[in-house]
């Protein structure tokens, strides 16, 4: 059975988190390199929007699991998550991206491990 049932949908920074912490879900960032450098969440892996339009598909981490897409505000990752769902891959995006990910208190790391900054 599916974690999200009815094709791209939309979750919060808290439900992305709890969705993908355990892995039974992926997060994957759209933003593109600049922005993932300043700051991403931990665990996330990294495709940028232009790479996934261009027809590449997500790194082999992310083969058979559901997605999460995030970018900085939420307005990428929608697009992101219907290319992915038009691939047939189960996908939803974070409302709100990086932006509320870090308004809600949750990590943010730079391309070093250090505390990071959304960009």
């Amino acid at each position: 059975m599916s974690l999200f049932r009815r094709g791209p949908g939309r979750v919060t920074p808290a439900e992305a988190r709890r969705r993908t912490a355990d892995g039974a879900a992926v997060l994957l960032d759209v933003r593109e390199t600049p922005e993932w450098n300043a700051g991403h969440a931990p665990h996330a892996i990294h495709l940028p929007l232009s790479r996934l339009a261009a027809g590449q598909t997500p790194p082999a981490s992310a083969s058979g699991h559901p997605v999460v897409v995030i970018c900085r505000s939420g307005r990428r990752s929608q697009q992101a998550a219907r290319i992915l769902a038009g691939r047939g891959i189960d996908a939803v995006d974070v409302l709100g991206g990086m932006t509320a990910w870090s308004a809600e208190g949750l990590p943010v790391r730079n391309r070093h491990g250090a505390a990071g900054t959304v960009a």
